[in-house]
């Protein structure tokens, strides 16, 4: 699984739903992500947010550490 590809999608998300609301983003991002990721996918981007989430924007850093919870 290509992380870096992870992260860029996630931040493309991101940014969507950050011009939508940046307060209500971090729980549309998880939402969307839980929805449409496989688990596979959303695994893997867990796991890189453990390590520092490189790369990440904050309100995707956040809405991982709502889907890992």
């Amino acid at each position: 699984m290509n992380v870096e590809h992870l992260v860029k999608m996630a931040n493309e998300i991101g940014a969507f739903y950050v011009g939508e609301s940046e307060k209500d983003a971090p729980e549309n991002i998880a939402s969307h992500i839980k929805r449409f990721w496989e688990k596979r996918m959303r695994s893997a981007i867990i796991e890189h947010n453990k390590r520092g989430g490189a790369g990440m924007q904050p309100a995707v850093r956040q809405a991982i550490e709502l889907i890992a919870a």
